[in-house]
């Protein structure tokens, strides 16, 4: 559901603050500064793009868990993303990212976040899985009583299974 309200509520930011600035500075002057920060934001990406991925190679090359820089890579590759997005307050996101303790902080919201949503979901279904037992027990025998099937073939009278 938020992402649907993003798709909606994001390029109507872009617009009225493309609107603002333009009537600030200009339309060619916009323009140019759209197409610089998306210029600016691809390099920055590939700088600290390269700089994670050697610390990922390093992490897994000592043994190191690689939970941090594959998170760390992830956001910057999200950056990226949203910095070649043209508009003001999508690069001023993807710019934030680029950031590493705006980075770490924001993972440190999303794995809370995902950390009790995983223990609620856990603990509901652990909850279905047993129901509760009932303390009527009734106990009793049985015996297995023969079926009467009538011969009339390996599956009964039917016209499929019928021998002429």
């Amino acid at each position: 559901m938020w992402i649907f309200v993003a798709l909606i509520v994001v390029p109507l930011i872009e617009i009225g603050l493309f609107i603002q600035v333009g009537g600030w500075i200009g339309l060619f002057p916009t323009l140019v500064t759209v197409i610089l920060t998306a210029v600016l934001g691809a390099a920055l990406l590939r700088q600290q793009g390269m700089g994670e991925l050697a610390k990922l190679q390093a992490s897994l090359n000592e043994g190191r868990d690689p939970r941090g820089p594959l998170a760390h890579g992830a956001l910057i590759l999200v950056a990226g993303i949203v910095l070649l997005t043209p508009g003001f307050f999508t690069d001023a996101i993807g710019f934030a990212l680029l950031v590493p303790p705006v980075r770490s902080a924001v993972i440190s919201y999303l794995a809370k976040r995902i950390t009790s949503n995983i223990h609620m979901q856990a603990g509901a279904a652990t909850a279905d899985r047993h129901p509760p037992a009932s303390e009527d027990i009734i106990d009793g025998d049985y015996r297995v009583e023969p079926e009467d099937i009538p011969d009339d073939g390996p599956r009964g009278s039917s016209g499929w299974t019928r021998r002429d």
